[in-house]
């Protein structure tokens, strides 16, 4: 019964919706800048990656890919053309957008999740949401960012690595 309620609701105002999830994962690093969520963090130690490797981002990126039916992060940005080299995720996440609104997608919300033991991100989010609001084009009201720990438990609560997963609502008219 739902279903069908569902369906009058999108034909009646004519909408494709789709979500996507993406998830992303970088190895600590030492001497490398930390870029979370397009901004850079002041921290010890960054993330490994062909890019900035800001794994935040990489996830939110993979999240609009998928929910457009598109390849995911790689196959647009590999990490063997020198071309991506250090590049500045903002950028990546930029052009995901562009190719989803090429297509006829807009992007209603983007919910993310880091983990990471260290350091603790939680004063940081206000600004990671304003640059990617400005980055994406939507409201900041539309940007989730949440942090958590992994309990000190695997390669995240060794200090290894870092863990990040989004989900994104897209539509069309």
């Amino acid at each position: 019964m739902l279903d069908g309620l569902f369906e009058q609701f999108l034909q009646f105002y004519h909408m494709d919706i789709r979500v996507g999830f993406g998830f992303d994962v970088h190895q600590i690093a030492v001497d490398r800048p930390l870029w979370l969520g397009g901004i850079k963090v002041k921290d010890e130690q960054g993330l490994l990656g062909h890019s900035d490797a800001d794994v935040l981002l990489h996830a939110i990126c993979d999240a609009l890919l998928g929910a457009a039916g598109l390849r995911d992060i790689g196959h647009y940005f590999p990490n063997t053309d020198e071309n991506w080299k250090g590049a500045d995720s903002k950028q990546l996440l930029a052009k995901v957008c562009s190719l989803i609104r090429e297509q006829g997608w807009e992007i209603c919300n983007i919910d993310a999740t880091l983990v990471m033991e260290k350091p603790k991100i939680s004063s940081h989010i206000d600004e990671m949401k304003l640059v990617m609001s400005q980055c994406v084009g939507i409201e900041i009201s539309r940007i989730a960012i949440k942090a958590t720990t992994n309990e000190k438990l695997g390669y995240v609560g060794a200090l290894q690595g870092a863990d990040a997963y989004a989900v994104a609502l897209i539509f069309r008219q």
